[in-house]
């Protein structure tokens, strides 16, 4: 099949949605599963679809998804199917959604030796639209008529892991994403008599600065915080200190502990220098996906599984958690279940030195699908088989 992959991911690729509604993606994964024995069903709220594939022995459920949205990022990557405007699949998401048809192909190919059924989870959303919440909401874990007993996602990376290298590791997979945003409000002034004002732009800098330093002074740096302002907004012109300042920040955590105090000390630090600074100040931290922590024993099936259908060399265990944040993990807060990361940058290329996912120079490899296809096949036909009940 992989050549039909192949030419499926670059339709997708080259008509890019973004967000909930992703209406041409889900028509085009429609067409790609029809025909196979799948109970299908849509989305309300969403351009989602959940396939159900039923075994041909009474057994469990388990559950696969792949993420569909891309970005709204204008596409510089040079290939010859890149899209066109100020949207690109710069995360992969392409390619995951390529693999789990080529899974369900493969597992319908096979549904007499499924001890159980397989729910197919297209979810759109993931990059911050929270498609997992609505998804759950509307019943993806009850689509089979029981609770999964398993659940896997994979991500695709163009930088930082080798070409058709599988990673995964026991526990906390990837942080907590939360955002911090802050007003900063002064009567402002003439900017050649700034003692005759109150200057938000003043206290706003002074607020980004110390940010990064309670990071390193209270957090322990084994149970790590990720503090980065991505927006600063101030002024019209030079001359005029502004009334207002808006900035935002990412916040990242690995623990439940670190998250929950990281949140207080944010808000302590921005409030305290606006009163040092005589400014007013407006803060709204907003909680969002929550950590993405593997099951220890979901997790070590997944590497042996590698390892055993790719061989030892296409496996390699990640070393610590990643700072990125995912809404599978809302998915592993009900299940047992393992997210595994997948690399997917061109053969030959160094890894390191590769432009890195979210980047509109980002590539992705094709070489990857079919055994990105094979795995999660295999992950569902051996995880339902090992729930099949012994006889004597």
């Amino acid at each position: 099949m992989a050549d039909d992959l192949a030419r499926f991911r670059r339709r997708v690729h080259r008509e890019p949605e973004v967000g909930l509604h992703l209406p041409r993606t889900q028509e085009k994964v429609l067409a790609e599963l029809d025909g196979l024995p799948l109970e299908i069903t849509t989305g309300e709220s969403l351009s989602s679809v959940t396939a159900v594939l039923r075994g041909h022995h009474p057994g469990p459920t388990v559950l696969l998804r792949a993420d569909m949205d891309a970005l709204p990022i204008g596409e510089r990557s040079g290939v010859d199917y890149a899209a066109t405007g100020q949207r690109m699949h710069a995360c992969g998401h392409d390619l995951h959604t390529t693999m789990w048809v080529g899974a369900a192909r493969l597992l319908a190919a096979n549904a007499r030796r499924l001890d159980g059924d397989v729910v197919f989870m297209f979810q759109p959303g993931e990059e911050g639209d929270d498609g997992a919440a609505h998804m759950l909401a509307e019943g993806v874990l009850e689509a089979s008529g029981q609770r999964p007993v398993a659940a896997y996602a994979m991500h695709t990376v163009s930088a930082g892991v080798p070409h058709g290298t599988f990673t995964t590791r026991r526990g906390s997979m990837l942080a907590a994403d939360d955002v911090l945003a802050v007003t900063v409000r002064g009567p402002g002034g003439h900017g050649s008599e700034p003692f005759r004002a109150k200057d938000p732009i003043l206290a706003a800098c002074a607020m980004v600065g110390e940010l990064q330093a309670m990071v390193t002074r209270q957090f322990d740096v084994f149970d790590p915080v990720v503090v980065t302002v991505g927006t600063f907004h101030a002024g019209t012109a030079p001359n005029i200190i502004p009334s207002t300042v808006v900035f935002e920040a990412t916040v990242r955590s690995f623990s439940a502990p670190a998250r929950a105090r990281v949140a207080d000390a944010l808000v302590a630090v921005c409030r305290g220098i606006a009163a040092a600074h005589g400014v007013d100040v407006d803060l709204d931290y907003r909680r969002g996906y929550p950590m993405t922590v593997n099951d220890h024993a979901e997790a070590d099936f997944v590497a042996d599984t590698v390892r055993e259908l790719h061989g030892e060399d296409r496996f390699t265990p990640a070393a610590h958690p990643l700072p990125a944040a995912e809404d599978f993990s809302r998915v592993l807060e009900a299940l047992p279940g393992a997210f595994v990361l997948l690399g997917a940058c061109a053969p030959g290329t160094d890894p390191d030195a590769a432009a890195n996912n979210h980047s509109p120079a980002a590539i992705f490899d094709d070489g990857v699908l079919a055994d990105g296809a094979a795995l999660y096949a295999e992950l569902a036909l051996r995880r339902l088989s090992r729930s099949r009940p012994s006889t004597t």
